[in-house]
Parts: structure tokens; C-alpha cells; sequence
């Protein structure tokens, strides 16, 4: 019996230590993984709103050239801005949050971004300066769900 105590002391884990790390180890995965997921999409909605500021950027370039943005067309746009892809209305946006949809208007000028999370940001300007911005789910994400949802003073 004695040599049984005496070998058994040189033995590895008990069953009831390696349940308890997994244990851990579990507790640890589910706290985790819904962090890294938020993060995951908070960084993909970044995209699509940093999008929407460089095209605002590039708009506001024409609109001080012309003093309305009826020139902020796509086309023009992809000129002024190569790094984003950009469609006219009624076209959607692709999603990636680097494809914007543009409806330019003479006093006003609206843009709609869809991000890979699936939210469609917008965002809209007028001639006085006033940017207001908003964001929805489902449906078209074009230039005209922008001049008639961006609403909010921010995201």
C-alpha cells in the first residue's frame, strides 16, 4: 500500500483539475468572443462612416468650385476621389462601406455608404453647411434613402 501512495504522488492531473481549467477556459471564450465580435463590427461600420467623410470632403471641393453641388455627380466625384467607388442614384451602395451612392441637388448633397455589417449609414449637406446623418437597416441604400433619413445631428 505504501508503494501505491508513493506513486501515486508522482502522477499527473487529477480529472477534477483539468475540468476546472476548462471550466476557466470557457468562461473566458464566452466573454471573449462577443467582445471581439462588437469589435469586429464597430471597425466595419467605422469603414463606411469614414467613407462617407471623404466623399463629403470631395463634395464640398466642388460645391466651394461651383456654389451648388450639382457637379458632385459620381462621376465627378471619382475624379476628385479615387479611393471610393462611387454610384448615382437610385443605384445602392455596395457593401464595404467603400461604395457610396450620391444624390447631388442644388442646394443639398446626400450619400448612403452600406457597411459589411449591414447597416447603411447616410449622411447629408447643404449649401449653409449643416451636415446631419443617420442610419438604417433593410431596405435601399441609395442617395435618396439619405435626403430623406439623415436626420440626426450624429451617428
Amino acid at each position: 500500500m505504501s508503494r501505491h501512495l508513493r506513486n501515486r504522488g508522482q502522477g499527473g492531473f487529477t480529472l477534477i483539475e483539468l475540468m476546472a481549467a476548462v471550466l476557466i477556459i470557457g468562461i473566458l471564450l464566452a466573454i471573449a468572443i462577443p467582445t471581439f465580435l462588437g469589435a469586429r463590427t464597430r471597425a466595419q461600420d467605422g469603414v463606411a462612416k469614414s467613407s462617407l467623410r471623404t466623399a463629403l470632403t470631395a463634395a464640398n471641393v466642388i460645391f466651394t468650385d461651383s456654389e451648388s453641388y450639382t457637379g458632385s455627380t459620381a462621376a465627378a466625384l471619382a475624379t476628385a476621389e479615387g479611393s471610393l467607388t462611387f454610384a448615382a442614384n437610385p443605384a445602392q451602395a455596395a457593401t464595404g462601406g467603400k461604395s457610396i451612392s450620391v444624390l447631388p441637388a442644388a442646394t443639398q448633397w446626400s450619400a448612403a455608404a452600406l457597411s459589411q455589417s449591414g447597416s447603411c449609414f447616410l449622411i447629408r449637406t447643404t449649401a449653409s453647411g449643416a451636415v446631419t446623418y443617420g442610419r438604417v437597416t433593410g431596405g435601399a441604400c441609395n442617395g435618396a434613402r439619405a435626403q430623406a433619413n439623415a436626420t440626426q445631428p450624429r451617428w
